[in-house]
Formats: structure tokens, C-alpha cells, sequence
């Protein structure tokens, strides 16, 4: 038997929603998703509707998330055309992942090519594993630990600067044919969900903390900071509509 994916407790614009449905906070991670559906918009037509989870006070938490979420984590994926019951997809990376494979039919924003295809996946699953994890450890124990523990907050920020030294090292092409555009892709790159997936995180390093002197080693990547904001796309993804009133 099907679990139960909706309850009473549902909210009626989840539980009525038709189509794709994110339900989401405008943070780093909700963010990716976000900006992968407006760029899907853009490229297919693609269609969505969403509401809008505030975190604060622990509405993810609740019975009715923690069914889509067992994790009680944002963003939350709902895809309602899979048949009879809806379809929940957890987890950011899982979430770009899935609408790659399902709403990008031709491959804009992933590979076609096995190896490029890979390297993609690697760069989306160092971040997830290796980036977001730390940087969100910084903005932790910097900004909302009741007790302030130097020891803490220097270590996430110091292994935050050594990831972002990893992406410096990818897009300035030290050990390749020179600078590159994106994380992904032969060549310069290609625009992809490796770079959704990070560029959220990374373009917030003042928010967390960081000084331009403590990005000077990182040239290559401002640069690309500034070539993927430039996307209108991305402009939406982090925009008003995704912001609480």
C-alpha cells in the first residue's frame, strides 16, 4: 500500500497542487532548486507552483512535512504527475537531479557526454558534501549559537576559504587549458547544475563573514559569481517571489 503522502493537516495549496510543486525557504539550498526551475521556465516552459515554508518556526518539523521530508529539511520537491499518488523528492541535490533527468529532456543543464556527465556529478556532489556543509557551519556558530566558540567558527571558516580554494583551482585552470566559465564541461564549461547547486552558497561569502582581503585568492571565482548572477534566471530564483511578505 501507498503511504499516506497527504493528511488533514496539509495545507490546501500542497495538497491541490497540480503538476510540480517546491515548497521552499529563500535560502542557499532552497535557492538552487529555485533557480533550476526558473532556468527550466526559460528553456521549456516549464511549470511549477510553491509555497513558502518558514523555517523559524518550525514548520517543517511538522507531521504533515516530515511525511514529503522525513528529514524536515527545505526545499521539498513534489512532483504530482507521476501517476496516483504524488511523488515527494528530498534533498537539493536529489531534487536538481531528478528534474534534470525528467524536465530537461535535452540536456541544457546537464551532459550528454558520459565524462562530461560525470565531472558534473562531481562537482555538485563536492559541494553538497564538502562546501555547503561548512559554509552552513560557519553562519551557525558566527551568527546564531547562543555562545560564541572561536574554536568552532575558525575552523568552519577555515575549511569553508580551503573549498572555495578547490573551486579556484577548477575555474582558473591551474592544472587544465587555462580559466574557465563554469565548474562543468570541457573547455571553458558549460552552464549547468553544478553551478546552481554551488553558486547560492558561495555568492553569500560576505554574509558570512568573509572580507575582501580573505577572498583576494580567489579571482577566478568572483568572476564567476558575477557571470552567474548576470543570469535573469537567477535573478529570479533568489527574487521577491520567493520571499515571505
Amino acid at each position: 500500500m501507498a503511504p499516506q503522502v497527504y493528511t488533514d493537516e496539509t495545507p490546501a495549496e500542497v495538497k491541490n497542487a497540480k503538476g510540480l510543486h517546491l515548497l521552499t525557504m529563500n535560502t542557499p539550498n532552497g535557492q538552487a532548486v529555485q533557480i533550476m526551475l526558473e532556468e527550466l521556465k526559460d528553456a521549456y516552459g516549464t511549470e511549477w507552483s510553491t509555497t513558502l515554508i518558514d523555517i523559524m518556526t518550525n514548520e517543517q518539523k511538522k507531521d504533515w512535512f516530515l511525511r514529503l521530508d522525513p528529514n524536515g529539511r527545505i526545499p521539498v520537491l513534489v512532483d504530482n504527475t507521476t501517476g496516483s499518488t504524488p511523488f515527494p523528492v528530498m534533498e537539493t541535490s536529489a531534487e536538481m537531479l531528478y528534474l534534470l533527468k525528467k524536465y530537461d529532456k535535452k540536456d541544457m543543464f546537464g551532459f550528454k557526454d558520459d565524462m562530461e556527465r560525470s565531472q558534473c556529478l562531481q562537482w555538485v556532489f563536492f559541494w553538497h558534501g564538502s562546501g555547503a556543509p561548512y559554509q552552513g557551519q560557519v553562519n551557525h556558530f558566527s551568527r546564531a549559537a547562543p555562545e560564541k566558540i572561536e574554536y568552532a567558527i575558525n575552523r568552519f571558516k577555515n575549511e569553508t576559504l580551503r573549498v572555495y580554494g578547490v573551486l579556484e583551482i577548477q575555474l582558473s585552470g591551474k592544472y587544465g587549458d587555462g580559466p574557465r566559465e563554469y565548474l562543468a564541461g570541457n573547455g571553458k564549461g558549460e552552464y549547468s547544475v553544478a553551478d546552481m547547486k554551488t553558486w547560492p552558497w558561495v555568492k553569500g561569502w560576505e554574509r558570512t563573514g568573509f572580507t575582501q582581503d580573505e577572498m583576494k585568492p580567489f579571482p577566478n571565482v568572483m568572476k564567476w559569481i558575477d557571470r552567474i548572477a548576470a543570469r535573469p534566471a537567477v535573478q529570479r530564483g533568489i527574487g521577491e517571489a520567493y520571499t515571505k511578505k
